[in-house]
């Protein structure tokens, strides 16, 4: 088959590696212009000089929406287009030009978790599994029928980096089989049950800034969620911005109002968390290694000194 690839990052650079690894052409690469998105500088192995690499033509775009885009995907006369990590809206007059269609490779179990993300936010809502699905796009993102998915387990201190590195190892496997699959002619696939699906918007770093009126399970999560190199859960102290490195839940029960920085416990500082903290039946935040505004590393008592005063979503007035 000839195909064209849409693609972005390290998610569409190991596509574009699985298609020119294969059986088949491919004839175009569309990819974005590189972005200084927090998110964006992260994984980002460029799909752009792994096609040129291959002597494969290239076009940069932020949206697929030009007259010039059009008239070279035409000319490439594509049987499928593949697409990974595409960032904006594909219209139908694009994804409806191969014969064969477009496959789209997302890093969730759809239905569940399409849109943005999907890892972070799987991680911080304490799902107990994850994976990558290939569909066939149709008008609504990330809800076409399903050709091939497959799952990785999620373990108990597993960080989104760790989630990364899983799921991305299946981005080759899963496409090398969708393509064979549509190769050999096959149209049926699996409906999503739209019942079970769920959407996610794109993360900012306000997305990382810890509410400490969340339990602490779901604060120790979220920590987990925002490992390096992603941009760290944080929170302020005394004025400056403090990055939660590493935290676990408490063993004991404290009580009192969320954010106070209470008591030692193990290798860290217990700080009060969870909406119902203040009649004492929640556990709290032991946060053991945090990272300082310039950059420094180091144990959580190092900073926290003395006990008292309060971790706080915005620096104190």
């Amino acid at each position: 088959m000839r195909v064209v690839m849409f693609g972005y990052q390290t998610w569409g650079h190991r596509t574009l590696q699985a298609l020119l690894d294969s059986a088949h052409e491919v004839v175009l690469v569309v990819t974005h212009p590189r972005s200084e998105h927090a998110y964006e500088r992260i994984w980002s192995d460029s799909v752009a000089e792994l096609a040129l690499a291959h002597d494969v033509p290239v076009l940069l775009r932020n949206r697929p929406d030009d007259e010039e885009l059009m008239v070279r995907l035409k000319e490439a006369e594509p049987d499928l287009i593949v697409a990974n990590n595409w960032r904006t809206w594909i219209p139908p007059e694009i994804f409806n030009l191969p014969r064969h269609g477009t496959l789209n490779v997302h890093d969730s179990l759809l239905p569940a978790y399409a849109g943005f993300s999907p890892l972070i936010w799987a991680l911080i809502n304490g799902e107990q599994e994850v994976g990558v699905t290939a569909h066939m796009m149709d008008e609504e993102l990330d809800a076409g029928d399903i050709v091939v998915q497959r799952s990785v387990p999620v373990g108990p201190k597993d960080t989104a980096t760790d989630l990364f590195h899983r799921t991305v190892d299946l981005i080759a496997p899963i496409v090398t089989e969708a393509l064979d699959l549509i190769a050999s002619g096959r149209t049926t696939w699996t409906p999503q049950d739209r019942s079970k699906a769920s959407f996610f918007h794109k993360r900012s770093i306000e997305d990382s800034n810890i509410d400490w009126n969340w339990p602490a399970e779901d604060i120790e999560r979220l920590v987990r969620a925002q490992s390096d190199p992603y941009p760290n859960a944080f929170t302020h102290y005394r004025g400056e911005r403090i990055r939660v490195l590493k935290a676990s839940v408490s063993r004991g029960i404290y009580g009192g109002t969320p954010g106070r920085v209470f008591i030692r416990e193990g290798d860290g500082v217990v700080i009060v968390a969870g909406a119902d903290a203040r009649r004492g039946r929640s556990h709290g935040l032991v946060i053991e290694r945090v990272r300082t505004e310039d950059g420094t590393s180091l144990p959580a008592t190092e900073v926290f000194r003395t006990m008292g005063g309060y971790l706080t979503r915005h620096p104190a007035t």
